[in-house]
């Protein structure tokens, strides 16, 4: 499919995550952005169910993310100190992009929830991997908004997740490389225990 699978390699070898707060203009455009969340799309799906869905929050609903989070996280702390509030302020703010990755799992499925869990994962995979592949980079969080109710509600309904926070942008330094698994740590050959 590929006329030359060692620049595939080359790309998948490459990625990184940045942080999101050290990402600046430019984002993904309009069309970049369609383009990377049509490629987010093709992830396995076990029984095409689409376990899955993106909420794309533009610059211009950032002051209301904002007031989202902070409301949200007073009602849990309402004596919160000027630290974790600005902490807020720049999740919210953050990165040129945000897309709002939710699982959607399908429960009156004969898929198991696993499965569709692990669908939701490989389509924020591709997303990040789409942003890479256009110059771009990303950084995948969660934290304490992806698992607060409000937060939630103000994206999706109650049987629905946030799987993540995406934050995509342009690179304000280089990216390091972060430590991996050593390869023999994480990759065996099995051997069955019976003759």
């Amino acid at each position: 499919m590929f006329n030359d699978p060692s620049s595939a390699i080359a790309l998948l070898a490459s990625r990184r995550s940045g942080k999101p707060r050290d990402m600046v203009a430019p984002g993904p455009d309009a069309g970049e952005l369609r383009q990377i969340l049509e490629i987010a799309t093709r992830t396995p799906d076990h029984g095409k169910l689409a376990p899955w869905r993106f909420v794309v929050v533009p610059a211009e609903k950032r002051d209301a993310f904002h007031a989202l989070l902070r409301r949200a996280y007073l009602e849990g702390k309402p004596d919160a100190g000027r630290l974790e509030l600005e902490s807020i302020d720049q999740f919210a703010h953050q990165a040129p992009a945000l897309v709002v990755a939710m699982a959607r799992p399908a429960h009156a499925s004969h898929i198991p929830l696993w499965e569709q869990e692990l669908s939701a994962g490989a389509a924020c995979m591709n997303l990040l991997t789409a942003a890479h592949a256009l110059g771009f980079v990303g950084g995948w969080l969660t934290g304490w908004p992806a698992y607060s109710d409000m937060v939630r509600n103000a994206f999706g309904g109650a049987d629905e997740r946030i799987a993540g926070f995406i934050f995509l942008g342009s690179p304000s330094r280089p990216l390091e490389e972060r430590p991996r698994p050593a390869y023999e740590a994480v990759v065996s050959s099995w051997e069955p225990d019976f003759a």
